[in-house]
């Protein structure tokens, strides 16, 4: 089985148990993404959000034969808990799968995808997503460490993940995409 994963934040840069075979590719389909999810480190980290201009995000195929296998090293690289039935988004494609994402994937010969599909989230309610203007004040208020983690995240997201967010960001404070 030849699976992929769908990226467009540190995954790409840092993707721990996850075993990604060779190279990101920039020709991903395009798909919601926004800079949505206070993350448990600080940083506003990208997340899919329904309500977002699609962008075109990375792929890499992995060096794993099932999709079991595939979902539960996405799950332990993003920390989310063995219980939790959500967190990671997956498709197997077949023959008589449709839509944008399976024909995306059907013209590259993948068998399966996944990816992180962890909610945007905002003073730690799920499904929230900060207004942009409190995005950049919550930004802004950030000191030491967690203020060069957060900054240094939205330096290493790939530029092709040119959101609204990222923009007034980048703008607001500065920090050089």
């Amino acid at each position: 089985m030849r699976i992929a994963c769908l990226g467009w934040g540190s995954l790409i840069w840092k993707p721990g148990v996850l075993p990604v075979a060779g190279e990101w590719k920039q020709d991903g389909p395009r798909l919601p993404i926004e800079f949505s999810r206070i993350s448990d480190g600080g940083e506003l980290a990208t997340a899919i959000c329904l309500n977002a201009d699609p962008v075109p995000v990375l792929w890499a195929w992995l060096d794993v034969d099932n999709l079991f296998t595939a979902i539960q090293l996405l799950k332990q690289r993003e920390a989310v808990p063995a219980e939790r039935n959500d967190g990671i988004g997956s498709l197997k494609v077949t023959d008589t799968s449709a839509g944008l994402l399976a024909e995306w994937a059907k013209a590259r010969n993948i068998d399966a995808l996944i990816w992180t599909a962890l909610p945007p989230r905002n003073d730690h309610v799920e499904n929230c997503i900060p207004p942009i203007e409190q995005a950049v004040a919550y930004l802004t208020a950030l000191q030491g460490e967690t203020r060069e983690h957060a900054r240094d995240y939205i330096q290493r997201v790939p530029a092709q993940i040119d959101t609204a967010y990222r923009r007034i960001i980048v703008e607001s404070l500065g920090w050089q995409s």
